[in-house]
């Protein structure tokens, strides 16, 4: 075996000079998925707030906080298409933001899944109200999941509906 004490003495020697805190190695897990999520937060507000003033959104929701509040936010168009998932979709359906754009909400949906529930969905829709259910839906992987939905449409500054966002926790 080699002598690494002349190696060690140098490591000291030189961490001694940085004006750094030693840090566990273990604790750069924590720090590097809080870093994730901080990065992925800011690019769900930069492009929710693209968004907004593309479709000249009448009022403005604090994302922020319901991004802090592990929501995942959805968006849809007036025909009930994906505009926007926020990053943290995967962790609650399984699916990447990436893969639902385009689609409709009704990919999550499935056999558990409460007609009735939907029917009222539906309703709320067409009258352009807001509604709050909790429904069964399905992630990628096949697994069922209650899932907690406060949805909103979105007005523009004429009081024309141009999305509808959702503000969902698994429940």
């Amino acid at each position: 075996m080699f002598d690494l004490n002349e190696y060690e003495n140098a490591q000291k020697g030189y961490s001694a000079t940085q004006n750094a805190i030693p840090v566990p190695l273990y604790s750069w897990d924590f720090f590097g998925e809080y870093l994730e999520q901080l990065k992925n937060s800011l690019s769900d507000l930069s492009k929710l707030k693209v968004l907004s003033k593309s479709n000249h959104w009448k009022l403005n929701w604090d994302f922020k906080e319901e991004l802090q509040k592990d929501h995942v936010i959805v968006v849809t168009d007036t025909s009930l298409n994906i505009v926007f998932a926020s990053e943290n979709i995967i962790g609650m359906t399984g699916y990447a933001s990436e893969e639902v754009l385009g689609k409709s909400p009704k990919m999550f949906q499935g056999d558990e899944t409460s007609k009735k529930e939907l029917q009222q969905i539906r309703e709320a829709i067409d009258a352009r109200i807001p509604f709050e259910k909790t429904i069964i839906n399905y992630k990628k992987n096949g697994e069922t999941y209650s899932c907690h939905i406060k949805a909103f449409p979105i007005f523009n500054r004429k009081k024309k509906v141009v999305n509808f966002i959702a503000f969902e926790k698994a429940a």
